[in-house]
């Protein structure tokens, strides 16, 4: 099962690093691979917790989250499968400074991270993959902070409907997401209030650039709507 459920990992979009490894430290990673289940909702790691694995995400969807004054929540990243996350706090030697849960009824498999500093120490490639992954968050966190910083309302609530859009991709109609999210945790996705989230789909929804129905999106209109995403 534990070999099965790696060759699906590498098969479907880790080759990059499965193939870093050499044969015997494939064999030490199945060894040691563990697959957890998480309900709806339910906290995979939280804020100030001590980091201990590589988390990968199989089946489901994962948000990365974060408290900040007065409780309010700002989610800092969105996981689809096949993804790795939950590493960066180990190798700054700190605790975890965000949450992670997911968002449905999700699959993750985990190594110790303790396994994952053993290998990179012996194996330059792998060394090089995590500065490349690392580097690449480091940059889009750049680009997400200007984004939430300096767009209006409608520009940052257009952006994220449509980085759900790509992350998570359409439906058969090729126009709803294939996520159902909250007024919530869209508002949170976008630093805005859950009344300006919910004022601003109403204002989208007349101006036919989506169709809401309950946590369902449609989008009409996308060329639109990246325009506001850009300018808005």
């Amino acid at each position: 099962m534990i070999r099965e459920t790696l060759e699906h990992v590498m098969n479907h979009g880790m080759q990059d690093l499965w193939n870093k490894l050499r044969p015997e430290e494939k064999h030490l990673v199945a060894d040691n691979f563990r697959i957890q289940r998480f309900k709806k909702n339910q906290i995979i790691y939280a804020e100030h917790e001590a980091p201990e694995f590589l988390w990968c995400l199989l089946k489901g969807k994962v948000k990365m989250y974060k408290s900040g004054v007065g409780d309010r929540v700002q989610i800092l990243r969105l996981y689809r499968p096949v993804q790795y996350f939950g590493y960066r706090a180990y190798f700054a030697r700190e605790e975890y400074v965000s949450s992670a849960s997911a968002f449905e009824p999700s699959e993750l498999g985990c190594i110790p991270m303790r396994l994952v500093e053993q290998l990179i120490k012996s194996n330059n490639d792998l060394a090089m993959f995590f500065i490349q992954e690392l580097s690449k968050n480091l940059g889009g966190s750049d680009t997400k902070i200007v984004n939430l910083t300096q767009k209006h309302i409608r520009g940052r609530l257009a952006e994220s409907i449509l980085l759900l859009a790509d992350n998570y991709g359409l439906e058969d109609d090729e126009a709803t997401l294939k996520i159902f999210m909250s007024r919530e945790d869209l508002a949170n996705l976008s630093n805005m209030t859950t009344a300006n989230a919910i004022r601003t789909l109403t204002t989208f929804s007349e101006e036919k650039l989506i169709v809401v129905d309950g946590r369902k999106i449609t989008i009409l209109d996308e060329p639109q709507l990246r325009k506001i995403s850009k300018f808005g």
